[in-house]
C-alpha cells in the first residue's frame, strides 16, 4: 500500500509521466492565486459530492492544498471511500513552490 504523503519531487515525476491526476482541494481563490498547470480544481467542501462523479477508483490520485492539511484529510477520507491510490501531497502547494518549481506563486 501507498504512503498516504507524496514529496512534491516525487509527485512531480509521476504528473510529468502521466502517471497520476492532481487534484487541488484548495479555495477557488486560492486556486486563482497560484496553481498548477493541469490540475483538477476541486474545493475541499466539495470533494464528497464530486469524487465518485469525476475520480476513477483506480486512478492514482495526488491530492494538494497549501500546506498538506486539508490534502492529508482529503486522500484519508478517498482511501476510505475505495480511492486506494490516493495520496496527499507533503507541504502542499508551498512546498511544491520551494521544491520542485519555485514560478508557482507562493503565498
Amino acid at each position: 500500500m501507498l504512503d498516504f504523503e507524496i514529496a512534491p519531487n516525487q509527485a512531480a515525476a509521476l504528473l510529468k509521466e502521466n502517471k497520476a491526476r492532481l487534484i487541488d482541494v484548495r479555495e477557488p481563490w486560492e486556486f486563482e492565486t497560484s496553481h498548477i498547470a493541469g490540475s483538477l480544481p476541486m474545493p475541499m467542501g466539495e470533494v464528497s459530492a464530486r469524487a465518485h462523479q469525476e475520480l476513477d477508483p483506480e486512478e492514482r490520485l495526488v491530492v494538494m492544498c497549501h500546506h498538506g492539511i486539508r490534502s492529508m484529510n482529503v486522500a484519508v477520507w478517498l482511501r476510505e471511500q475505495g480511492f486506494e491510490q490516493a495520496q496527499s501531497v507533503r507541504g502542499g502547494i508551498d512546498a511544491w513552490s520551494a521544491e520542485v518549481d519555485p514560478a508557482v506563486r507562493r503565498y
